[in-house]
């Protein structure tokens, strides 16, 4: 598990996050950066429509492998495009290609997961499973990102090559993942339909999406999953820019250097120690008497980014401390949105499919918010004070749902 995360982890978070503050440094702008990188969540919101036609192909650990190889290839693409005068074009589409292997490893890697691990352990080891995940973002949002500051600080390369170094060592990472795979990761169990070839995968389609709305409060559930980090999904996009851009346009002025040590350390930290006691929560109370407490822990710290817009101080330290503040409720309240699609939505006979389809959810939130987040940025007129304010009054119904959040499998 800690492997098979951290290797889930890294490629989301360079095509969702990575992707932006490398467009930064090469000089696109604000609103194309949260236009056409909020487009790169696509796959995640579509894997349901190809999910189900994974189920009587092959094995969940050789899907997982050939995703893992094939994200090797398309970074190291995106690295080998970075020089070349249309590589903003070139390089948004090799990060699409990596998109569509990332969310397709994603569901494969759910599955063995789940189909592994009892539902007792799947609560118990949450917190486990969030910090490997985050790990893999760590190594991408923390270490890459530090270490494209240094390479341009200290050693003096410029924004593009230090970019093609940090990325092409991402795609290798990616292969050292797939090799290592294939000694150790388990099969999954298999799907009642494996082996039974395309007319089968295309009943399975059918069925999956069928007995998927049949399941009862199912509206409700889909809601809850949609609005439970619908703030954060503003933070995530425009949190990164907002640090890097200059005081004098509102932001805090750091360097990537900087930026990857508060997201790799503090940052790291705190989500990791979030995520643990997430779990533990869950363990010992069980989700439904959980699942409250957690969404609060997940958006009252949105103040934090209001806060920074308003007060703009300059010490590193503090602006660290109040990051983690922040990271811990996401890695804390995380627990709840990734056990509520386990545990509530996904049981059933299509199992893998069914939680490929709640994540799908999930992934439309970040798609729908980056989106909006560059129309809401021109509409405050470029003021980060008045954005992250919207971001808080955002945070309210995410609370109010998981208020009413419906528990149709009692733990």
């Amino acid at each position: 598990m800690p492997s098979l995360y951290l290797a889930m982890g890294l490629p989301n978070v360079m095509v969702g996050v990575v992707a932006a503050i490398l467009y930064k440094n090469l000089g696109i702008s604000n609103e194309d950066i949260a236009l056409y990188t909020s487009q790169m969540y696509l796959p995640w919101v579509l894997k349901p429509l190809w999910a189900p036609l994974l189920e009587p192909v092959r094995t969940k650990r050789w899907w997982v492998i050939c995703m893992q190889f094939t994200m090797m290839a398309s970074l190291g693409l995106v690295a080998f495009c970075l020089p070349l005068d249309g590589f903003f074009r070139l390089s948004l589409a090799f990060f699409w290609i990596t998109g569509f292997a990332s969310a397709t490893q994603d569901t494969v890697a759910d599955g063995v997961f789940m189909t592994t691990m009892p539902a007792r352990d799947q609560a118990r080891y949450a917190g486990l499973q969030g910090m490997c995940w985050n790990l893999g973002a760590v190594i991408a949002s923390g270490l890459l990102v530090s270490l494209t500051g240094w390479l341009h600080n200290r050693a003096g390369l410029s924004w593009v090559h230090c970019w093609m170094v940090v990325v092409s060592g991402a795609a290798l990472a990616m292969g050292a993942f797939g090799l290592w795979h294939l000694r150790v990761l388990p099969p999954g169990a298999p799907s009642a339909v494996q082996g039974q070839g395309f007319g089968a995968a295309i009943a399975a389609l059918r069925s999956s999406w069928v007995s998927f709305f049949q399941k009862p409060q199912i509206w409700m559930m889909l809601a809850v999953i949609f609005f439970y980090r619908f703030g954060e999904g503003f933070i995530e996009k425009f949190g990164p820019l907002f640090m890097l851009d200059p005081r004098d346009a509102g932001g805090l002025g750091l360097d990537n250097q900087l930026l990857g040590h508060i997201n790799g350390t503090a940052g790291t930290v705190a989500f990791i120690a979030g995520a643990f006691l997430g779990g533990f929560l869950v363990a010992r109370r069980t989700l439904p008497r959980s699942f409250f407490v957690l969404a609060l822990v997940l958006n009252v710290p949105h103040f934090t980014y209001f806060y920074l817009s308003q007060a703009l101080p300059d010490n590193a330290l503090w602006i660290g401390a109040i990051v983690a503040a922040e990271k811990f409720g996401f890695g804390m309240g995380s627990v709840g949105h990734m056990l509520y699609m386990m545990q509530q939505v996904a049981p059933g006979p299509f199992r893998m499919t069914h939680y490929a389809m709640a994540t799908g959810v999930m992934a439309l939130t970040k798609w729908a918010t980056g989106m909006a987040s560059g129309w809401v940025w021109g509409w405050v007129a470029h003021d980060y004070r008045t954005f992250f304010a919207l971001v808080l009054v955002l945070s309210v119904p995410p609370v109010l749902l998981a208020w009413r959040a419906p528990f149709p499998h009692q733990a």
